[in-house]
Parts: structure tokens; sequence; C-alpha cells
């Protein structure tokens, strides 16, 4: 039946992310199985999510996944699950057109998931019903079951609301959330701290545990979760999904997992892995040098928060320039692109790095590129045919300024997006690719492919 809930709200930074994690981690530590769910392309809200739930949050993105693909995710990843929580992103009918055929509301039609709104009712009374009959109206398809009231001043205040939506909206209020002196969720970069970065993780999802659980009606959202239709609609696996590897393929892809690289959908991982490669968790802070390898992934993170521990491993750094020199391939994304290069300037502080690209990368104060990326392959390389199309994200405030006369080999023409200079992305050198997007191997699985068939070259033909 695949319980279901969306949480949703009228804007960005009106709670969905704290009062998703008390959800999550209440009814987990009540022994449920919950599946989290994000939309959108965000990794930090994901992250704390998988954090809370003991179990792997999976991105549904209507941008870079297309309706088979979101029903075919979400079908897998919540089979057999008590509950799945999905979190919505921005507004809920914010997107990128005039339709908003990417927002949050018609990812809930597609699921067919009854939405929570959390309204944010700073210095309001009667007008948040107006808000939410505004929402129902907007779009009567949309089933909005019910709303969370978030930073109430007061009882009466309360009471005025919750009385004005019931009677004008016919939909109950189940939960109101005062306004919370404490703050155990620190931001950055419009939006969470990462969770590997905070040493009071535990205490702060606690925190949100405790909040849902005094003030938020736990058994009548389960109830709202439960109502939820059986989810309709099938998918066809593609080819690339039904294609399997030859018997004996098992090339071995290293993955650097550490403080400063920590980015990955889950998605890419499980492809590698389906696809039949074995994969090498690394640390690029503590690990001394690189194994022997076939292929190397390198995801984002914030590589500018750790720039003195990755410049301070001179023996990691030297073995991954040489084996890079020596032929390995190797997919960098974002802060693993970051990575490569020569050096990383923080607060005008220059950090070596590996050196791989002649790059250099000058954090700056404002994002240099962010959002949805389009990108046309342009260039020969490892991992992608000439002329396809490939849609990602991009989230950066690092510039890359070449440090060398030479021309840079790009792959990469940008259709939409910022990528390196606004019209060009992904620079290749050797059997290398790095760029600044983000690719979502559920929507684009001839990713993981590409990577998986440069590392079985390399096993085969020995590049070094």
């Amino acid at each position: 039946m695949h319980p279901r809930i969306i949480i949703a709200a009228l804007r960005g930074g009106s709670g969905k992310t704290f009062l998703s994690l008390g959800l999550v981690s209440a009814w987990s530590g009540k022994g449920h199985t919950i599946a989290p769910f994000k939309k959108g392309p965000d990794f930090i809200d994901a992250g704390w999510l998988t954090f809370a739930a003991n179990r792997s949050c999976y991105n549904l993105d209507p941008f870079l996944m297309n309706a088979q693909q979101i029903l075919r995710s979400f079908a897998l990843r919540s089979d057999g699950a008590d509950l799945s929580i999905i979190e919505g992103n921005r507004g809920i009918y914010d997107g990128l057109d005039i339709e908003g055929s990417s927002s949050t509301a018609e990812l809930a039609k597609l699921l067919q998931a009854p939405v929570l709104i959390i309204l944010d009712v700073t210095m309001a009374t009667r007008t948040a019903a107006a808000m939410v009959k505004g929402c129902q109206v907007f779009d009567p398809k949309l089933n909005i079951a019910g709303v969370i009231l978030n930073r109430v001043a007061g009882p009466r205040q309360e009471g005025l609301i919750r009385n004005a939506i019931e009677k004008y909206c016919r939909i109950p209020v189940v939960g109101s959330v005062p306004k919370l002196k404490e703050a155990p969720f620190p931001e950055r970069h419009m939006g969470l701290v990462p969770h590997h970065e905070r040493e009071q993780a535990k205490s702060a999802v606690a925190f949100a545990r405790k909040s849902v659980e005094r003030y938020l009606q736990l058994g009548e959202i389960r109830r709202i979760a439960a109502a939820a239709p059986p989810l309709q609609g099938a998918w066809t696996p593609t080819p690339e999904e039904k294609a399997r590897p030859l018997p004996g393929h098992h090339p071995r892809i290293g993955v650097i997992e550490d403080r400063a690289f920590w980015f990955y959908y889950p998605e890419n991982l499980e492809q590698l892995t389906a696809l039949g490669a074995d994969l090498i968790r690394l640390d690029a802070i503590s690990g001394t040098r690189l194994p022997h390898l076939d292929a190397l992934y390198i995801g984002g993170g914030f590589p500018e928060t750790q720039a003195q521990a990755l410049s301070d491993n001179i023996s990691f750094r030297r073995s991954l320039h040489k084996a890079i020199e020596d032929g390995l391939p190797v997919y960098a994304e974002c802060g693993g692109f970051m990575y490569l290069g020569e050096r990383l300037i923080v607060h005008g502080k220059p950090y070596p790095m590996v050196g791989a690209l002649p790059l250099e990368f000058v954090l700056q104060k404002r994002p240099q590129g962010h959002g949805y990326t389009v990108l046309e392959v342009a260039g020969e390389n490892l991992y992608y045919p000439s002329g396809r199309t490939v849609r990602g994200h991009e989230f950066h405030y690092s510039r890359a300024v070449p440090t060398s006369k030479e021309p840079l080999d790009f792959v990469f023409r940008v259709r939409r997006g910022r990528g390196i200079d606004g019209k060009r992305d992904g620079i290749t050198k050797k059997n290398v690719l790095a760029s600044y997007t983000h690719v979502h191997a559920e929507g684009d699985p001839s990713w993981a492919r590409g990577l998986f068939q440069a590392a079985v070259r390399c096993k085969n033909e020995i590049f070094f």
C-alpha cells in the first residue's frame, strides 16, 4: 500500500527539514521502518534524513528524472517500509516554469501522496486560512490533507488560526509548534550545515524528535499517510537498466568518502555495484596512498572546510597524481573537481591540492553556480558519447582559474547553468573527466555504465 506523506510549505525556510527530521526520528525510535525521500537535488537535507532514519534517503527530482523513473525509485525504496516521508523543497507550487512542472505539488500528484503544509504563522492569524485556501483552489487535484502551524506566538493565536483553517478549508490542523529559542541546526550556503560537521548531530536530531512528539499529532498524521491510495503507474526498464556486465568483470572502483567528500547520490553507487563493480572506500584525509584501482570516483562536498587537512596529506595527493598521469580513469564532481586542481584558495590563503589539472579554485562570498544544468557533450572523453545531452545540478562557491596558457580540453557545452565559465563545463586530461555538475544516475543510467566500462577497459588493458 506504500503509506506515504509529503511535507510541504509555502516557501523555503518554513521548517520542512526540522519537522521532517523529527517525524523520521520519532517513528524510527518507536521501531517503525521509515523510508525518507527528498524532493529535488539537495544533498545536505538528504544527508540529515539518512542520519535520522539510519537508512538511505533518496532524491526524487522531476527535472533530473522522468515520471517512470520517479515511480520506480519510490516503489523500490519504499517497499517494505511502514511509512514513507517525502520532504518537499521551496514553496509547494514553485517550479522552473509557469506550469510548475518540477514542483513539489506535481511530485505529490504523481505519487498520489497526501500533503501536509507547514505554515509559518509569524505575525498572522485569519490570513493563514486564506493562504491555505488559496493553495487548495490553485490546484483542486492536489490532496492537501492537513496543516502544521509553525512559530506560533501563543495559545490565542493558535486557537484563532486553527478554527479559521478548520472552518474555511475543511482540513485538520495536526500540529502547532511554538517559536523555539534553541537553534541546533546552523545554516550555511542557503541550507543546513552537513551533519558530518556537527559533533552534536545526535542531540540535534533528538531535539527535533522531542519537539515533534510534543507538538504534533503523530497518530493523526499516520492516519493521513495510511489513507494514501494504492500506488498507480508502471515503469518499463530501459535497455541500460536491463544490461548486465559480462561474467568476470568486477573492476575495483575507488570512492573517496570522508569529511571533505561525502556527497554521493546513493543511486550512483548502487548502480555501479549492480553492474558488478567492487567499490573501495577511501579517505583523502587519513589515507596514506591510493591502492590499486581500475577507476576512481570523487564526489562533491565542501573541501574548503578541510583544506588544511587535505593539503597536509602529501602522500595521498602524490599517489593520486601519479595514478592519473599513469592513466587511471577518474570521474570527479564539484568538490572532487576542486581537489584535482593545483591549489584551493580560501580567504586568500592557498592550499596545495593534487595538481592534476592546471587550475586553481578561488572561494567566493556569493554562489558562482547554483541550480539545474543541461549540458551537451561536445568534446571527446572516456565516459559520454558525443552529442549526448546530460542533465545535472551544480552548487559551488568556487571559481576555476586557469594556471597555464595552454588551452583546456572541455567536454561539455553549457545549455543551462553556469559550469566553469558560463559556456563550458567538464575538463578532460588523460583519462580524467572533472566537472562542476553532479549527475543523478537514476535519471541518467548511462553515467554509471560509462564509468563502469572505463574501469573495465582499465582492468583489461592495464593503463598503468
